[in-house]
């Protein structure tokens, strides 16, 4: 069926047909699939309100809203089974093990450990590993995601144990999230001191939602006020049960400063592990996986922690890894070494990428250079236009005009470069949650992994964004850039300062509020008449203060008969003063005003900004 569009262009109208759309599809995409011009729906979103451009990354609702229009059902690809088209495209499965059960062998649980900021996660891992990560972390909050192996014996078994190290600060969120999604075993800490906290709930939410056991370290026990039992009974209103209370969560009560019981913690995982998962995989395959996290060395260029999840990486291999790709020059482990191959629940830092693939990306191990080229520029693709679509603002034609004039929607520009990936998007997603008012918006131009460099001072300088530096500083000339120029560039090594001085810097956008504070009142007791000045009140102060150069309104019978009038002299006996304080007596001139009677009230204020909420 055909409808006519505007200027009389017959548009292809649907039945309510369905077409596929992926996230950040332009008028141009949209075009194709139903077999019309990009100019025409151009005109139709100009009809509706929208300017758009056909080539222009477009949101989900802008095409639900077209779609609608054209009577068609709009169906937005989400990126997890775009990218599993895209691998099917090239004929490569992810996510499954090859061969049948013959084919897999036992692997080691991958455990994440989680819970309330400062309740000794690090503490905790730094006492498995016998090595100090807390004394290298700034505000002694962990900032990365890291991956260790360690090993213990269990009924004089020598079982291994992967520990995925999800930092704990709320900011975070996002980050720990992925962590539990990569998970077979949650370790969740509760200080015995503390007990359950907001973010101990937030964790256990996350570990429930990825569908893992829970194991709980209750820590801290040789504290004073530790009540481990009270941790038992505020966690079985969450639903998690001790053993001891017939339940089949299994808790142990360690202290990680002292050491205590962490080989009965080991021990606990083993068993939940065997009693709850079949932890299997085949290891003769390509390798598949998750990075952990990425960040760029200044000797190696983009480094990767990835965790092998079924088949065995080795040196040589050709990976993707999300929109990064490359060959694998060197493969280190937790300690260090320099390894050859890394099995399943394995993490390894792995050198040879072209860039720094994001934290959370799936890898994956490909015949050819040439085909993993093509997958990462298809997925770099595909993030660019997402990204594109959530970055423009949508402005109607209606308040189009009023917004340009006033400036009435004010926006901060930020670049963020830092150290990690993992790291730079938990920073961009706290600070694109901040709120002040609609008045003003936060836009991100651009992030990345890296020192900060002249391109990235040359963006802030085209429009005046602040360059924010997440343990990393200025490169080469760029500082001296940034300096002659002007460019705001801030360091930072804690995420909340970052967070907190962003906030404050949005609030200063914002117009300022005023209010009215009253100062003080003075009762007319005697009028004078001068030829040079006028009359001049004789008053006696009733309350507060009366300053000179500050505002007034004049009451008679109750009423107000003028406003916004102005104490322009202030006199006791015949000295000029700049005050007179409750209970003495003065004079007043309020310029040119002279309406003032005997018994009349002169009420002075002044206008204070009201601090943001």
């Amino acid at each position: 069926m055909q409808a006519p569009s505007v200027g009389g262009v017959m548009l292809p109208r649907g039945n309510g047909d369905t077409i596929r759309l992926s996230r950040g599809a332009s008028l141009t995409d949209f075009a194709e699939k139903i077999g019309a011009n990009p100019a025409s729906l151009v005109a139709v979103m100009m009809n509706l309100g929208e300017m758009v451009t056909a080539t222009q990354s477009v949101s989900d609702d802008t095409l639900v809203m077209l779609a609608e229009e054209m009577n068609y059902v709009v169906q937005i690809v989400s990126p997890e089974e775009e990218d599993r088209e895209l691998l099917e495209s090239f004929d490569i499965e992810f996510g499954e093990d090859e061969g049948g059960e013959e084919a897999l062998v036992s692997r080691p649980p991958v455990v994440t450990v989680m819970g309330h900021v400062d309740h000794g996660k690090t503490r905790l891992l730094d006492a498995i590993r016998k090595t100090n990560v807390v004394a290298g972390e700034a505000g002694g909050i962990t900032q990365h995601i890291g991956a260790y192996q360690v090993g213990t014996e269990v009924n004089g078994e020598e079982r291994r144990i992967t520990f995925i190290d999800t930092p704990g600060h709320e900011a975070f969120t996002a980050m720990r999230a992925r962590g539990a999604k990569s998970t077979d075993i949650a370790i969740l800490v509760v200080a015995a001191n503390d007990g359950v906290m907001p973010q101990t709930i937030e964790a256990l939410n996350h570990a429930k939602a990825a569908g893992v056991p829970i194991v709980v370290a209750v820590n801290k026990i040789d504290v004073e006020g530790a009540d481990p039992t009270k941790v038992r009974g505020q966690l079985t209103e969450f639903g998690l049960v001790a053993e001891e209370y017939g339940g089949d969560t299994m808790f142990v009560d360690i202290s990680a400063k002292q050491g205590l019981h962490i080989d009965s913690l080991l021990e606990a995982v083993v068993l939940t592990a065997d009693a709850s998962l079949d932890l299997r995989a085949n290891p003769n395959q390509d390798a598949q996986g998750i990075a952990i996290e990425s960040h760029l060395d200044r000797g190696r260029g983009a480094v990767s922690t990835v965790l092998v999840q079924r088949g065995t990486l080795r040196i040589g291999d050709t990976m993707v890894v999300g929109d990064a790709y490359g060959r694998v020059r060197a493969m280190l482990d937790d300690k260090g070494n320099n390894v050859e191959e890394a099995t399943p629940s394995t993490p390894v830092l792995v050198l040879g990428l072209t860039n720094v693939p994001g934290a959370g990306d799936n890898f994956l191990v490909v015949d050819e250079d040439r085909t993993a080229r093509q997958i990462a520029e298809k997925r770099a693709a595909r993030e660019r236009n997402a990204a594109f679509a959530k970055r423009v603002r949508r402005v109607s034609l209606e308040d189009l005009d009023k917004v340009l004039k006033a400036g009435l929607v004010q926006e901060l520009n930020l670049i963020i470069k830092g150290d990690a990936s993992g790291a730079v998007e938990a920073l961009e997603s706290s600070l694109l949650q901040l709120d002040v008012g609609e008045e003003v918006d936060i836009r991100v131009l651009h992030r990345g992994v890296g020192a900060v460099t002249e391109s990235d001072i040359d963006l802030a300088m085209g429009s005046d964004a602040i360059v924010i530096g997440y343990n990393v500083r200025a490169a080469g000339r760029a500082a001296q850039m940034a300096e002659r120029e002007g460019v705001d560039v801030r360091y930072y090594s804690v995420i909340y300062q970052a967070i907190e001085e962003i906030e404050a810097a949005l609030k200063g956008l914002l117009k300022p509020e005023y209010e009215e504070v009253e100062l003080g009142t003075a009762e007319i007791r005697e009028v004078f008449r001068s030829s040079k000045l006028g009359n001049i009140a004789g008053v006696l102060i009733r309350s507060g203060e009366v300053k000179r150069n500050t505002k007034a309104r004049l009451i008679r019978d109750g009423k107000v008969i003028a406003e916004n009038l102005n104490i322009e002299g202030l006199r006791r006996f015949k000295d000029d003063v700049t005050e007179i304080r409750e209970g003495f007596e003065g004079g007043i001139n309020l310029g040119n005003f002279n309406d003032i009677k005997i018994d009349d009230v002169i009420a002075t204020y002044e206008m204070r900004e009201k601090p943001r909420a």
